[in-house]
């Protein structure tokens, strides 16, 4: 032990001695021991029985003089305390030697891509073998650098990496990949030859899955990679299941959007139960097909449904456009707002403007000979607006506001708009030329109209 001449010894920074020693002891005899175990493992049914008593003898002293490097440089005890055994309950032993025979179904053994991380050949011969012996797909890497240059090409479900290597240790490349958002889920169990529950916390800490010390108990791997892949696969499957909770999640805000206004769905996810206001100025439109009922009595259903989807898809781009609140379609009749859910100064202005692109989107149609018209009546006043049942429900309003402007349609003259006496004073110094009219409407009496032109 007075000196150990190696180039991994040249290349490692200074260390404690007996930490050094104990790492160029234990790699050849872990490589010995490994190897030993893989023939008896393989060639068992055809080795000579006294090659087999060697092979043998050679793994029981290989064991025996790596407890002895332990206990010799670092004073620590071998692995099997002969001074301390624990006397077992004859039932409890037997439970446990039933469940260690039972294995869990939970754990189901598939191969994986694996990339091994370790400067020493032997030992990245040794884990390459004993990996592909058990089906999975192995890449093996001599440094950190190198195996950081083959994360950027290629994908791998877990990671075994040496603690103990030059240039860039075990530790520092578990914390380059953990810092990275792509690598970051990519299991790490690290391998060391190192007996110190230091090490051991600091790679937990780092992010690591596991830690085996060396040499290895190929029991012990075989377990420990098949737990690893199978929570990496859960955890793949996990993230897929939120990918798909939140596909569903946006596909159901935007179909609440569709339905509703979006101040009204924010106070719905902020947990207001029940939504109603009263708004104080409000411009209410109406637009009713004409002779809609006449239409449809000779037109097939699926081409009536297109069109007047299709006319009313036009309808909804035209409010956003105008800053409009679509309310609601009552047959061939469409109901909008404006002013609502905020309130706004131009709201007449606004809605007057959004009934004249309507007239002009229905007049620049395409003409497939059912040619239609729109009446329009629109009123301002004061409105109570919310949302009201469980199935189906919807955003509407209420009051003697909706009922003039239904009003204002109705009695209105097709291709033109009716306003009330109420919106044509709010529209100001935007009025537009219009035919001023007195009329009586049944259920209001006597109103002041106007005709826009």
């Amino acid at each position: 032990l007075r000196r150990i001449d190696s180039p991994r010894a040249a290349q490692m920074p200074p260390k404690s001695p007996p930490i050094l020693y104990k790492v160029e002891l234990r790699t050849p005899m872990n490589a010995i021991l490994g190897y030993s175990e893989m023939l008896i493992e393989d060639f068992a049914d055809t080795l000579p029985a006294r090659l087999l008593e060697d092979v043998s003898k050679v793994i029981r002293e290989s064991r025996n003089l790596l407890a002895q490097i332990d206990e010799t440089l670092d004073g620590s005890p071998p692995d099997v305390d002969q001074e301390f055994q624990p006397k077992f309950d004859g039932t409890i032993a037997a439970d446990l030697a039933r469940t260690m025979a039972t294995r869990s179904s939970a754990v189901t053994e598939r191969a994986g891509r694996i990339l091994v991380v370790d400067d020493t050949a032997s030992n990245r011969d040794l884990l390459s073998r004993r990996l592909r012996r058990d089906g999975h797909t192995v890449v093996a890497a001599s440094s950190g650098e190198e195996a950081l240059r083959i994360f950027d090409q290629q994908e791998f479900d877990l990671v075994l990496a040496d603690v103990l290597m030059p240039d860039m240790n075990g530790i520092e490349l578990l914390g380059q990949l953990k810092s990275d958002g792509h690598f970051r889920e990519i299991p790490v169990v690290m391998i060391s030859g190192l007996k110190d529950d230091d090490a051991v916390a600091r790679c937990i800490e780092a992010g690591a899955e596991d830690y085996l010390r060396k040499p290895i108990n190929p029991v012990l791997l075989k377990a420990r990679i098949a737990a690893c892949l199978e929570r990496r696969r859960w955890r793949t499957r996990e993230k897929q299941y939120l990918a798909q909770i939140e596909f569903e999640k946006e596909r159901a805000n935007a179909l609440l959007h569709a339905i509703l206004p979006k101040q009204v769905v924010k106070r719905l996810a902020d947990g207001e139960e029940v939504i109603a206001d009263r708004i104080d100025m409000v411009t209410i439109i109406f637009a009713d097909i004409v002779n809609f009922t006449e239409f449809a009595s000779r037109t097939p259903a699926a081409a009536l449904v297109r069109r007047l989807g299709d006319l009313f898809s036009r309808f909804d781009e035209l409010a956003d456009q105008y800053g409009i609140e679509k309310i609601k379609t009552i047959g061939d009749a469409y109901m909008a707002a404006s002013g609502l859910p905020d309130s706004r100064v131009d709201h007449a202005v606004a809605g007057v403007a959004f009934a004249k692109a309507l007239l002009a989107e229905m007049s620049g149609g395409v003409d497939d000979g059912s040619a239609l018209s729109l009446r329009i009546g629109i009123h301002s006043g004061p409105v109570i607006a919310g949302l009201i049942g469980r199935k189906r429900f919807g955003y509407d309003v209420w009051g003697h506001t909706v009922n003039v402007a239904s009003r204002m349609e109705s009695c209105g003259v097709p291709g033109q708009i009716q306003i009330s006496q109420t919106t044509f004073d709010a529209l100001g110094e935007g009025r537009l030329p219009a035919r001023r009219e007195i009329m009586n409407i049944r259920g209001i009496g006597r109103c002041t109209t106007y005709l826009l032109e």
